[in-house]
């Protein structure tokens, strides 16, 4: 950097002289429950509820879900019991939003660089692997080997709820493993249901949901209108599905597959915010809906349809599937013969000790052969928990258990094993957290740097064999962080080659909202080898981050304003920046700017002769 600031004065208060990480209001706090945590408490209280009904004294359970209805006109007729209609109608959308999740990690996400999925892919094939075998192992002699389906799967809204409420203290690395582990853990359970599952197949209707897919590919160019043509096309491909015999769930899959994906174009964001200011000036209908068709098509379709779908997936069509399908009756005589049948073991010992093995041994091999890229926070004991957690199957598992099994007392025996595995997987990854995270103290969280330097990764000035290094998180829009620039331009004309000086980001969104943007536009930027010019101009004007103020800096500063601009809309870009915060979070860095000296964190003020003295080890 070589903005020079000469106004040190808030360098002198470690304290003062920092933008912190601005804490969550209780309403904040409460919405990210109810995001995370409330879905899966729902689903417990369904299944909860679903067991009470299911032995109620003349229980009317199976006979309320067994009500048939009618749907259609004349001839053209469709039939469904209240079951049916929640596992193959309802649940069609639930595959669908797995299917946008499934899509957006391909085009946008983690499963965009081989190195970084190559862990979590690996320990997913795994994991679908090892629980079959044992399943199988244990079911040999009991004429249901074939319902290995059963055990394959990990249920991800409780994986995820059960992340927020025993897993570790910042476990970014460790959600993102588990989110794209249950991606493709998802792949491969529809894949086993899609060939493993299906019955009497007749191909003619399914040429038709084929040529719906189609029709569904090619409505992302059409300029308006789309909505209720997709929800048309949706429904022909769904009723084609279900006639064909290929189970009527895995259509939302296979739409899902075909919505677009893309992270928003800068210069659309732009207009968006032009269209609002008209708006502003002239409030009128028309500049009402053009702001509002702006701002909603900045955003791809497959994010605004997960954004949409998310609350009733959760809070609706997940519990609904619970209630109808986790009535096991339990009794003395039931219980019993749980206790004997080989489905029962063979589920729990899949689902728990399978899954544990597969995802746990599949990321050790990884990492004792240096296998794609772990990450600061990302830790084999960590990795544990995850793996544990991985062993609640229960909705996927549940929905097979229909599947594969005919015999009512075989598929109650299946379903008092997905149960019992759930529990027990929960109780043991609680264990494993406690076990594993309460080996460090809060004294020992980002002591000492997380992520060595790397020279063809991070954004170093001066010699990569330097004696002295100084690593810096910061933000682009934090003024002490402008202020600190100058510090270290002095700090560095002063060492000269004995200082090697790193930047990393650790944007404060929640007080600084353009501080991400910035950082990845300096990122963009960095691909056309101006990443210390832009630096500087961000922090030269900390007032004008905004998407049009990116694209001027930019065309300023003589760079391709095109390639720019799709840099902007890369995930290379996205990841880069996000592997940063990741440590950060990892180091538990709540404020910037924060310093690394020599590799060890630096507490006191950051003057330059105050660092300059903490190099050279001085006090």
């Amino acid at each position: 950097m070589s903005l020079t600031i000469t106004d040190t004065s808030s360098a002198a208060d470690p304290e003062r002289g920092r933008s912190h990480r601005r804490h969550p209001t209780i309403a904040e706090k409460v919405r990210a429950l109810g995001e995370v945590r409330i879905g899966a408490l729902l689903l417990v209280i369904a299944t909860i509820v679903a067991i009470v009904w299911a032995n109620l004294p003349e229980s009317s359970y199976h006979h309320f879900w067994e009500t048939h209805l009618v749907i259609g006109l004349e001839d053209l007729r469709f039939e469904f019991t209240l079951h049916a209609l929640v596992n193959d109608a309802l649940m069609a959308i639930f595959f669908f939003s797995v299917g946008l999740e499934v899509r957006r990690e391909f085009a946008i996400g983690e499963l965009t660089k081989w190195s970084r999925a190559i862990i979590p892919v690996t320990a997913a094939i795994a994991g679908l692997a090892v629980p079959a075998i044992i399943f199988v192992l244990f079911n040999l002699d009991s004429g249901q080997a074939h319902a290995w389906g059963i055990v394959i799967s990990t249920d991800t809204a409780f994986l995820v709820g059960a992340l927020a409420l025993i897993g570790p203290r910042a476990p970014g690395r460790l959600r993102l493993f588990l989110l794209t582990l249950a991606v493709v853990d998802d792949i491969g359970a529809l894949s086993i249901i899609a060939f493993v599952y299906t019955e009497n197949f007749a191909p003619l209707p399914l040429v038709v949901g084929a040529v719906g897919l189609a029709g569904i590919y090619l409505v992302r160019y059409l300029q308006r209108g789309r909505g209720p043509i997709y929800v048309t096309l949706a429904i022909i491909v769904w009723m084609s599905f279900l006639a064909s015999g290929v189970h009527p769930t895995l259509a939302g899959v296979a739409i899902a597959l075909l919505i677009p994906v893309y992270r928003p174009d800068r210069r659309d964001v732009e207009q968006a915010l032009d269209l609002a200011h008209m708006f502003r000036q002239s409030p009128n209908s028309e500049y009402a809906r053009q702001a509002a068709n702006s701002l909603r098509e900045s955003i791809s379709i497959n994010e605004r349809l997960q954004s949409a779908y998310a609350p009733y997936i959760a809070f609706v069509i997940l519990p609904l599937f619970a209630l109808a399908n986790a009535g096991v009756e339990i009794s003395p005589e039931i219980l019993a013969a749980a206790a004997m049948s080989p489905i029962t073991w063979g589920i729990v010992a899949g689902l728990v000790a399978g899954k544990f093995v597969g995802v746990y041994g599949a990321s050790a091999v990884l990492k004792y052969f240096k296998l794609g890229d772990f990450g600061p926070g990302l830790t084999l004991g960590r990795i544990a928990g995850g793996a544990a957690l991985c062993g609640i199957g229960f909705t996927i598992s549940l929905f097979i258990v229909d599947l594969a099994i005919d015999d009512p007392a075989a598929q109650n025996e299946a379903r008092v094993g997905v149960l019992a595995a759930s529990v027990i997987a929960l109780i043991l990854a609680t264990i494993v957290f406690r076990i594993t995270d309460g080996r460090r103290s809060d004294e020992e969280i980002g002591a000492v740097l997380a992520r060595p330097i790397d020279p063809a990764k991070d954004h170093t000035y001066g010699r990569p064999d330097a004696p002295l290094t100084l690593v810096e998180y910061g933000d682009f829009q934090c003024p002490f962080c402008s202020k600190a620039s100058g510090s270290i331009e002095e700090l560095r004309a002063n060492l000269g080659d004995d200082l090697l000086y790193v930047w990393r980001h650790a944007p404060l969104i929640e007080s600084h909202p353009n501080a991400l943007a910035a950082a990845e536009a300096a990122e963009a930027a960095g691909l056309q080898g101006a990443f210390p010019q832009f630096s500087r101009s961000l922090f030269s004007d900390q007032d004008h981050q905004l998407p049009r103020d990116m694209m001027r800096r930019a065309e300023e500063l003589g760079l391709d304003v095109e390639k720019f601009a799709n840099d902007l809309r890369s995930p290379e870009i996205a990841n880069r920046v996000q592997d940063d915060v990741l440590d950060a979070e990892a180091m538990d860095i709540t404020s910037v700017p924060t310093f690394f000296v020599n590799g060890r964190r630096h507490t006191g003020p950051w003057d330059a002769p105050t660092l300059a003295r903490a190099l050279r080890g001085e006090k």
